[in-house]
């Protein structure tokens, strides 16, 4: 492995794991079909000693009733589906296949316009951090894929 595909197993990595993070939120939102989310979420209010009367507490707690088992149900399977995308680019990416950079390329590059207009609407740090981030990766991709023009695919 050259120094250049360094940066390929970086980027694996942190596909990698947001692959499992979403996949174990998918696990806990199963975890919730069956369950009464109206008291859970009057529950967590209480817990967070947060007035259920005021604004948001009140919207999340009427959220946590209009919830259905279809929706959890949906909600997991969205999850798996994203999860198996990211990982499959995970492992990808760190066998150095092309599939795998037009993938993070093209999937990391169709957030950067949201993205934009998220910060334009509310510039926080957090947005920027995760929109410069997103930048260097697929910018990284593109080198790569550039690189890569006209030479055959390591194998």
């Amino acid at each position: 492995m050259t120094t250049s595909y360094k940066g390929l197993r970086l980027v694996s990595i942190m596909e990698g794991m947001k692959g499992i993070t979403v996949l174990a939120a998918g696990c806990g939102v199963l975890t919730l079909i069956h369950k009464d989310l109206h008291e859970m979420a009057v529950q967590l209010v209480e817990v967070l000693h947060l007035n259920p009367a005021r604004h948001y507490p009140s919207i999340f707690i009427d959220t946590a009733n209009r919830i259905t088992e279809p929706q959890l149900w949906l909600l997991a399977l969205s999850a798996l589906a994203y999860s198996a995308v990211r990982l499959a680019e995970a492992y990808g990416l760190w066998k150095e296949r092309p599939w795998a950079e037009w993938l993070g390329f093209l999937s990391g590059g169709i957030y950067l316009p949201v993205e934009v207009v998220e910060i334009w609407r509310k510039p926080v740090w957090p947005r920027i951090a995760v929109f410069i981030v997103n930048i260097a990766v697929v910018g990284y991709l593109a080198v790569m894929l550039k690189r890569r023009k006209g030479r055959p695919y390591p194998r």
